[in-house]
Formats: structure tokens, C-alpha cells, sequence
């Protein structure tokens, strides 16, 4: 799915930031918060890497020190082999950004317009009117490139904020909380064609989300930051199997069933419609082949689902081993 992995795309050793918070009338305190704290990262090109944690565990600042809009207090950092902050021009060239407080589009203007802004920001010329045709069909654009982005739904401006951060063709894309809000259809939509355009121009990807499903979808590993440290480097099942989360399956049976207690490595959770329905938990070191081998002897099985552990839930468990280790 992606390129082969050489070069270093983010490279960062020590890497902090702090900020000094005054607070108080006439007699001012001030202390200093650690928001980023000794980070290690690594992204090597054509890799898709979630960032995740808590709010305010310090992945903006991370972000934002990357992209050379914050300096760090200490340590080093360079992005697509560059200084942030010294070559901050040079950089914005090889890398898109997509935050979800902030537009890179004009609010007023149609969304085509914004285009051709940036386009002349970029310095493209006449080059960028193949990609920009490329990005509008990938994530269907063309209904609504004539409406003021103001008028645009969230879905049609966050595909439009995808356009605008891919139109120079970055070497690092860089997205935060990008499928939050959006409905289901548009969701996949969206993961879709970010697994295209890495499968397609090999695309680094730096992803910030509290979505199971865009870490599961879209990443190759993930690095989970606890109040400003890595508390996890690694692929989702290793942090899953880290912190004992469990799976749930859930069987539609074709006709009420007594509860299915006492299957070897599952809990049952509940059940519902006179025992129609039947939600089991199991761990990492049971399979689900195993658990559906076990439903069907003493059931017929009409439908099954499996839901994976909920993210927040995970990162939760792994900050609460941290603290008692």
C-alpha cells in the first residue's frame, strides 16, 4: 500500500516544548507546563503514523513544532530534512496541513478560487491543473467548486481543506481530527481516497484522530503521547495485547437461545430479544474462529459482528498501567 520506507520524513531526538503560565492580581505567580517532553519520533518515508492521546497530552504542540510554527525549548527536529523554523518558506513546500480549527480556504470566495490562490502562493504556474483535475474527481468536488465555502456542508469543506493541502503535491501530509463530524458515507468516502493517494504518490501521512476506525484504515503504526511523552510506539495490536483489551462479538441466532456463558476465554456481556442476540468478550489470545466454532455447538448463527476496542478505551488503559508502573 505505501512506498518503501528510506528516507526520514520527520526525524526528532530530545524534542520540548514549555510554557511559562502566569496567573494571579497584584501578587503573579507563574509556572511552567511541559507540553512536549523529550520526544523521540521518527516517520520514514511513505508511512502512515497516528498520533493519539488525550486531549491536551501535547499532540498540537508536537504538530506545530514540525511544521515550524512553534520553536522547541530544547532538542531537534527536522521535517522532509529541513529546520522547521529556519526554513519555514522551503518547508511549506514539501508538506500539507489540514487542522481542524483552521481554514486554508477563502471563506468568502468559491472554492475554485481558493485554488488558484494557492496555486500562485505555491508558485505552480500552469502545473497544477492536472492535479487539481486529479483531486477534484478522487474526492468528487466538481458539484460545488462554484459555491462560496462559506455555504459548503462539513463534509464538502473538509474534502475541499484535503484538495488544498495536496494541490502542491506534499511529500507529508499532515491531518488532525480530519473524519470528525462527518457521517458514515462520508467517512469512507474520505479514508478511501486517503489510501489511494498513498497507494498512488506514496504520501507520508502524520495522522492525529481518536477514531478506531481511521487507525485501523489509514495507518501503519501508531505513537500514543501522554502528557507531552510517548507512552507507546508501535502497531494498534501490540497496544492492544499490551494493555489486555477486549473484542466483542456480537451473534444473531435464528431462534432464543439460553445465554452462552461459560465459553472457553469470552465473557458474556449481555443478551437481548429473549436471547436472540448475544454480545461475548474475548481477549487477544483468543481467536474469534475459536469463539464462532463454540457459538455454532450450541447454536445456529444467523449474523455476527466484531467490534474492536474502542480507542479511548485503549490509550485510557495503557495511561492507567503507566502510572502504576
Amino acid at each position: 500500500m505505501s512506498a518503501p520506507l528510506t528516507e526520514q520524513i520527520v526525524h526528532a531526538r530530545g524534542l520540548t516544548r514549555d510554557f511559562v503560565v502566569r496567573s494571579g492580581g497584584l501578587r503573579r505567580t507563574k509556572r511552567v507546563v511541559h507540553a512536549v517532553v523529550d520526544l523521540d519520533m521518527d516517520i520514514a518515508s511513505g508511512e502512515a503514523v497516528g498520533y493519539i492521546g488525550a486531549n491536551g497530552a501535547g499532540k498540537s504542540t508536537t504538530i506545530k513544532m514540525l511544521t515550524g510554527i512553534l520553536s522547541p525549548t530544547s532538542g531537534e527536529v527536522t521535517t522532509c530534512g529541513m529546520h522547521p523554523q529556519r526554513e519555514r518558506r522551503a518547508l511549506a513546500r514539501e508538506i500539507g496541513v489540514v487542522f481542524g480549527q483552521r481554514s486554508q480556504l477563502w471563506w468568502d470566495l468559491p472554492l475554485r478560487e481558493s485554488y488558484r490562490v494557492l496555486a500562485a502562493i505555491h508558485q505552480l504556474g500552469t502545473d497544477h491543473r492536472h492535479r487539481l483535475e486529479e483531486l477534484i474527481e478522487a474526492l468528487d468536488l466538481s458539484s460545488f467548486l462554484d459555491t462560496a465555502v462559506r455555504q459548503l456542508s462539513l463534509g464538502q469543506r473538509i474534502r475541499g481543506e484535503i484538495a488544498a493541502a495536496l494541490l502542491h503535491s506534499p511529500r507529508l501530509l499532515i491531518l488532525d481530527e480530519p473524519t470528525i463530524g462527518l457521517d458514515v458515507l462520508s467517512k469512507e468516502r474520505l479514508r478511501g481516497f486517503l489510501v489511494a493517494e498513498r497507494r498512488q504518490h506514496g504520501t507520508t501521512l502524520l495522522l492525529t484522530t481518536h477514531d478506531m476506525d481511521d487507525v485501523q484504515r489509514l495507518t501503519d503504526r501508531i505513537v500514543v503521547v501522554d502528557h507531552g511523552r510517548v507512552a507507546y510506539s508501535g502497531d494498534l495490536p501490540g497496544l492492544v495485547q499490551r494493555v489486555g483489551a477486549d473484542r466483542v462479538i456480537v451473534v444473531d441466532l435464528e431462534e432464543p437461545t439460553p445465554p452462552l456463558a461459560g465459553i472457553a476465554g469470552t465473557r458474556l456481556l449481555g443478551t437481548e430479544a429473549d436471547g436472540l442476540r448475544q454480545r461475548l468478550a474475548f481477549g487477544t489470545s483468543t481467536s474469534a474462529a475459536s469463539v464462532l466454532t463454540a457459538v455454532s455447538a450450541r447454536a445456529s448463527i444467523r449474523d455476527l459482528t466484531i467490534e474492536e476496542p474502542d480507542i479511548e478505551d485503549v490509550v485510557r488503559r495503557l495511561y492507567a498501567s503507566q502510572q502504576l508502573d
